[in-house]
């Protein structure tokens, strides 16, 4: 294989493969205990890492307070950069996430290791979730599991039922899971 071609080709892969990364960050939306490096490109001094407090700010040198929950990367970088304008001509403004302590869900009850632990996936499920944290314990009642759920549109009560979901019936029980989700296991 020519050299040249094999140039391409590997140009062409870190290309997409850093296209992705970069895609799937900007669709991230920031949540209230991320945390986030933030940093001006040829200014050592404004650099650093942030976390994002519980009312849905950052605090960054010069900027001050920027809000950013909801927000993707690049819109943060353009909010930061705009406050900076006034005394940086033309900021250039990279945030790069480094955590997503955000995307808690916390497991409570009758489960062998309760706590909180993070979301790594849109897509988990109830069953999943209680499977990272161990399982139920042997005293746990499986039917009467609860998902406590806040959300703008009020609290929700989601009822589970494990011991039919490990049986392959009451499927629809299997919720997919959101960032803040309380899962009660009596």
């Amino acid at each position: 294989m020519p050299a040249f071609l094999r140039f391409a080709m590997t140009f062409l892969l870190v290309a997409v493969s850093g296209s992705a990364i970069a895609q799937t960050e900007s669709a991230y939306k920031l949540r209230h205990g991320d945390a986030l490096m933030v940093s001006v490109w040829r200014d050592e001094a404004l650099r650093m890492q942030v976390r994002v407090l519980p009312d849905g700010s950052i605090t960054f040198p010069l900027a001050g307070r920027v809000e950013v929950v909801g927000l993707s990367t690049p819109e943060v970088e353009a909010r930061v950069a705009e406050k900076l304008k006034k005394y940086i001509p033309v900021p250039v403004v990279t945030v790069a996430i480094t955590a997503t302590d955000g995307n808690q869900v916390y497991v409570l009850g009758k489960v062998v290791r309760p706590g909180a632990v993070t979301l790594t996936s849109p897509e988990t499920t109830v069953l999943q979730m209680l499977s990272q944290v161990g399982g139920l314990d042997r005293f746990a009642d499986g039917n009467s599991i609860r998902v406590l759920r806040n959300s703008p549109q009020g609290n929700r009560i989601l009822p589970v039922r494990y011991d039919d979901l490990v049986k392959g019936s009451q499927l629809d029980t299997n919720v997919v899971l959101v960032p803040g989700d309380t899962i009660l296991v009596p």
